[in-house]
């Protein structure tokens, strides 16, 4: 008996899942980060930890790996190609590398351009280099975005008294729409998202883009420029607190008209898109998916702040002032995921309700 435990111990040491994750301390990367470890695959995290909650999230990974001692982190930037290469000499080779670092706030992007690129685009471009010559059998899925495809201001809109919506995609948007990086954030993700493509095309190395809607769930300390599903739960939560200590309320901003739609991702059913991905690595190797809640799950700012007053039980609706629309915001983006379904047999689970509801319960807990 203790022959057998030895070799399974030398086993589960010598042939577990090796797998890398960039941004691995962020809200979906810790959230990736974490499935893995509870099944004992070795995690090796890199990431420069200036996002809110970030060492919050990293204390939580290290208490997921309950003394096994699988989860290695590395502070700095993708941008840093010594840090990279350093990653993979001491780490690698790696069975799956879930590239999800980045610079995500668009209003950032616009104060600092260039620091958007060199992690954005640059980063990008070391990771599949050093990817391809130091680990080339590798699987490498990639968090790319919606933005990829601009403001989208040339398609015919409608409106009802809540939402905008399109007319001609009543399914949402598929990967044939045309891109149109706007932005710099736009030009950078976009910069990156077609790299990873052309990696796969030129030098074999497998790879699949992700172009991401909008996320939300546990694990995410969301700001005003990060996670509005987060951001506006978290400004809900403040209201009820304020009529409820008879507290005057400090009303909200929203940029736009409150009618701007997103399909609305869970975060639970992200990580079970990216576990699809690398069980169906070599189906989907080289593709590009758009993903998000699909048209069941999507939902207008509005109808976000009736959703949250009535599970908050908020009778007087939540209190907001309207700022002007936000450069290169599109009004309008729901994911048509059936190519998702189709190759990857993944479809989400968790409802909006369900998960605003897991939302405030996250947010009550911070």
């Amino acid at each position: 008996m203790l022959l057998n435990a030895k070799i399974g111990s030398l086993v589960n040491r010598f042939f577990r899942m090796n797998v890398l994750i960039t941004g691995g301390c962020g809200f979906l990367g810790s959230n990736v980060a974490a499935s893995y470890l509870q099944e004992g695959a070795r995690v090796v995290v890199i990431d420069k930890m200036l996002k809110n909650g970030s060492w919050e999230n990293l204390r939580w990974l290290q208490a997921q790996t309950a003394g096994q001692g699988n989860l290695e982190f590395c502070q700095g930037d993708v941008s840093e190609i010594e840090l990279v290469e350093d990653v993979f000499q001491r780490f690698g080779p790696f069975d799956y590398i879930c590239h999800l670092a980045g610079q995500v706030a668009m209003t950032t992007s616009l104060a600092d351009p260039i620091a958007d690129f060199r992690t954005n685009a640059l980063g990008t471009i070391h990771l599949l280099e050093t990817a391809r010559k130091r680990s080339p059998d590798t699987f490498l899925a990639f968090s790319s975005t919606n933005k990829v495809y601009g403001d989208l201001k040339s398609l015919e809109y409608g409106e009802t008294a809540t939402r905008y919506y399109l007319p001609s995609y009543p399914c949402g948007i598929d990967e044939s729409m045309p891109l149109d990086f706007a932005s710099p954030y736009g030009c950078s993700k976009g910069s990156a998202d077609q790299y990873v493509r052309d990696w796969y095309r030129n030098f074999g190395l497998k790879t699949v883009v992700f172009r991401h809607s909008s996320i939300y769930g546990g694990r995410q300390y969301a700001t005003v420029d990060q996670g509005w599903v987060g951001w506006f739960t978290l400004k809900a939560v403040e209201q009820k607190a304020c009529r409820s200590n008879a507290v005057a309320i400090e009303p909200f901003t929203i940029s736009g008209t409150g009618k701007q739609v997103r399909d609305v991702l869970h975060s639970k059913d992200l990580i079970g898109l990216y576990r699809k991905a690398y069980v169906h690595r070599d189906a989907c190797a080289g593709e590009v998916f758009n993903i998000g809640g699909g048209l069941e799950n999507s939902m207008s700012l509005i109808e976000l702040f009736e959703s949250l007053s009535q599970l908050l039980g908020i009778d007087e609706g939540l209190e907001y002032q309207r700022q002007p629309r936000r450069q290169s915001d599109q009004d309008y983006f729901v994911a048509d995921i059936s190519k998702a379904k189709r190759l990857l047999d993944w479809s989400p689970q968790v409802t909006s309700k369900e998960g605003l509801s897991q939302m405030i319960q996250w947010v009550e807990h911070l």
